[in-house]
């Protein structure tokens, strides 16, 4: 069901268990035409009975809580009554984050670690803007069953570091609201011995990156890490962007592939731009470059899509039976430059027989 009535304001429910929490968050929100705070709950058992006598359209959650914790309460939440949910969680919480991402929160904002009065600039737009993509998201769109990445077994050994092999492909994905679960779900079909490599543009906060490549190099068989200037792209690796930055694959005469990490341009209409680093995929690789767009409001990577068509390449966006927030791959199909557009779980393995 795609929730679509933009004439009423969309009702709110705020789950904290600081009082201080609470009433900034619902400031914060009131401020906005477009939003209706309807409650208020301390802990997760108060929240369930909330969004059951209230049904909100959109849900702010705290992970700490007392009673009943934030993750116990998605999980319940997503079984019985599916409600698009905003974590508010501080930067120490990185792994917790994306634990919930997992569980079936829509999206995230990162509070300061001391949410005072001066702050709350800093998160006010993320937030309301945030709060609003619940008009945009697409409920009871049937997930495959995930295991948690916390939960993953560790390796018994270290994985071997291979020699460094130009891929034989370089898959560009694109991705934002939703993008994390989706990637998960990506990074478990491929095998052992993958001879591509990935490098991924998130629109994602700046001190969450890292822990993001982590959890992604733990569900799979590539390495992910956090790209950085100069980093050398080789198969069975993935790259995530770092927020704040964008990034560009750069092909040397001679076959080398190497990462350009640098701050955003004037022109960079998102952050980490899926545009400039499929662009750059379809100019050092021509026929061997592919692109992913997966969930995401706006239209960022379409005109990265259309390089790669050009220059000889593939294109896949997500289908809209899949995809949390259509808007992304929607544009792609829209304008012409998708060559396939699949669902999740067929996206993955057709990108693991590449």
């Amino acid at each position: 069901m795609m929730r679509s009535n933009h004439a009423l304001p969309l009702r709110v429910l705020v789950v904290d268990d600081s009082v201080f929490n609470r009433r900034s968050i619902g400031e914060i929100l009131a401020q906005s035409p477009e939003i209706e705070v309807v409650g208020k709950a301390a802990d997760g058992e108060e929240a369930l009975r909330l969004v059951a006598s209230l049904k909100p359209d959109c849900i702010t959650l705290d992970l700490e809580m007392p009673r009943m914790d934030g993750f116990t309460f998605l999980r319940i939440l997503m079984t019985k009554m599916p409600t698009p949910v905003v974590v508010v969680s501080s930067y120490s919480q990185k792994e917790n984050v994306f634990k919930a991402l997992e569980l079936g929160a829509l999206d995230f904002v990162a509070k300061p670690e001391r949410f005072s009065d001066p702050d709350l600039g800093g998160i006010r737009e993320q937030l309301v803007n945030k709060v609003l993509l619940a008009r945009s998201v697409r409920l009871g769109v049937p997930q495959p069953a995930r295991r948690p990445a916390d939960l993953a077994p560790a390796p018994t050994e270290p994985r071997l570091q291979k020699q460094l092999v130009p891929p034989k492909n370089v898959i560009a994905v694109a991705s934002s609201t939703g993008g994390p679960s989706a990637l998960m779900e990506i990074f478990t079909r491929f095998p052992p011995n993958y001879r591509s490599a990935l490098v991924i543009a998130q629109h994602m906060p700046d001190k969450f990156t890292r822990t993001f490549a982590d959890r992604l190099s733990r569900r799979g068989a590539l390495r992910v890490s956090e790209a950085q200037d100069q980093d050398v792209v080789s198969e069975g690796v993935g790259f995530v962007c770092p927020g704040r930055h964008c990034m560009e694959l750069e092909v040397s005469s001679r076959g080398t592939m190497k990462l350009k990490v640098t701050p955003p341009g004037e022109r960079d209409r998102y952050v980490p731009s899926a545009d400039r680093l499929l662009t750059s995929v379809a100019l050092g690789l021509g026929r061997r470059a592919v692109g992913v767009i997966l969930t995401g409001m706006g239209d960022d990577g379409v005109e990265g899509a259309r390089k790669i068509i050009e220059a000889g390449g593939m294109v896949i966006a997500e289908s809209e039976e899949s995809a949390v927030v259509y808007g992304m791959p929607g544009a792609a199909v829209r304008a012409g430059v998708a060559s396939q557009s699949l669902p999740l779980t067929e996206i993955g393995d057709f990108l693991a027989k590449l």
